[in-house]
């Protein structure tokens, strides 16, 4: 057998169905389904018996311990030889596994390795064949990893359209998830992560971090020597968070975790991961700005009045331009007016909830010196 899907579930039963569905309508067959719930009080269990005879599906229950440790459950009991990790609360297209077949046989060796290859460098060919050292590197830059993008399904609320777009756009963080135009190296996320099962044993899979776990792993992945890859024709329609409550916590959580990511991997701190946080900084010194130039309109020094009233102008402006933006990206792509207007508080949910994360990690572990246990109990499963 070539795929194992894992897939941990914590109480979504209804997001299973539609998922096994769309497993169903798969146009390559050659795959096993384990799903792993993860101590649920409402349990997929009758969901999963009404697929056994369709797919080759294998349903455990276990205590709950997080994701990423119920990920691990799956990946000791999986027989494929590639596994791919999703979200309980995405949806494949009947194209996804045969996108990611013809990646996998088309892309034997990583990119470098590769394109040194194909310029025909003998020189290069000999260096790298005659000594054990680089025969190694050849072998870690094998096609290990990859991981795909997502997308908003028509059938998804205006409000899960405007925060799918939040979480893509090149105007918001989105840009450093992979895709065209990424800001950033590629990293695999867990809701569209494949792996070859041997590199996932030999790593240990995913750590007990509760956030960020994922980032983890694709650290641990590339600095073993390996290079992952984004199959971009691999996509998934992902639902991520129905309210913006729920969404400013999860990116809340993120910006906890980058804090962390840089603490256990050096250097993995770029500049384009402060971006949040210098837009979270920028928003409020502008609106802080506009308010007190508002207050001087009003209680201030008449003859000052033109003065204050360009002030407020120039603080509000670069945000007023940015809504414009965004409105008019977010519609363009949805084709929706309400989408693109809900799109505004979906990007500021996105990059100040991240943004403000980061602010009190940074502050926690770089200023205070707590450690990631002590900072942060409750982003860690015991």
């Amino acid at each position: 057998m070539k795929y194992s899907f894992i897939v941990p579930v914590y109480n979504r039963p209804d997001e299973v169905d539609e998922l096994l569905e769309s497993l169903c309508s798969q146009t390559l067959k050659d795959f096993e389904v384990l799903i792993v719930e993860d101590g649920s009080t409402k349990t997929c269990k009758d969901v999963c018996d009404k697929y056994a005879n369709i797919l080759d599906l294998h349903y455990y229950y276990k205590d709950n311990s997080g994701p990423g440790q119920s990920r691990n459950y799956g990946a000791e009991r999986a027989q494929g030889e590639w596994l791919i990790i999703l979200d309980s609360d995405v949806v494949l297209p009947t194209s996804y596994l045969a996108a990611v077949n013809q990646e996998i046989e088309n892309g034997e060796f990583g990119m470098e390795n590769y394109d040194m290859f194909q310029r025909g460098d003998e020189a290069n060919k000999q260096g790298v064949q005659g000594n054990h050292h680089s025969q190694i590197s050849i072998s870690n830059s094998q096609l290990a990893c990859f991981g795909g993008p997502d997308a908003a399904h028509e059938s998804f609320t205006p409000v899960q359209k405007a925060i799918s777009y939040s979480m893509t756009s090149f105007f918001t963080t989105g840009g450093i998830r992979g895709g065209k135009a990424k800001l950033d190296k590629f990293y695999p996320r867990s809701f569209n992560m494949g792996i070859r099962r041997d590199v996932y044993l030999k790593l240990g899979g995913f750590s007990k971090m509760r956030f960020g776990e994922d980032i983890d792993f694709s650290y641990r992945i590339v600095e073993t020597g390996y290079q992952p890859r984004l199959f971009p024709d691999a996509w998934v329609w992902h639902k991520r968070r129905t309210d913006f409550r729920k969404f400013f916590r999860q990116v809340y959580n993120s910006g906890i975790a980058r804090i962390n990511l840089e603490k256990r991997h050096p250097g993995t701190l770029k500049l384009v991961h402060l971006l949040p946080t210098v837009f979270t900084l920028g928003v409020f010194a502008l609106i802080l700005t506009g308010a007190l130039g508002r207050i001087m309109m009003v209680y201030g020094n008449p003859a000052d009045f033109r003065l204050w009233y360009w002030v407020v102008v120039a603080a509000l402006s670069p945000i007023l331009l940015y809504c414009l933006i965004i409105l008019i990206d977010a519609t363009r792509q949805s084709r929706s007016l309400k989408v693109g207007f809900l799109s505004i508080p979906a990007a500021f949910t996105q990059l100040m909830g991240y943004g403000l994360g980061f602010i009190e990690s940074w502050w926690k572990r770089c200023v205070l010196k707590k450690d990631e246990f002590q900072a942060f109990e409750k982003t860690f499963y015991k």
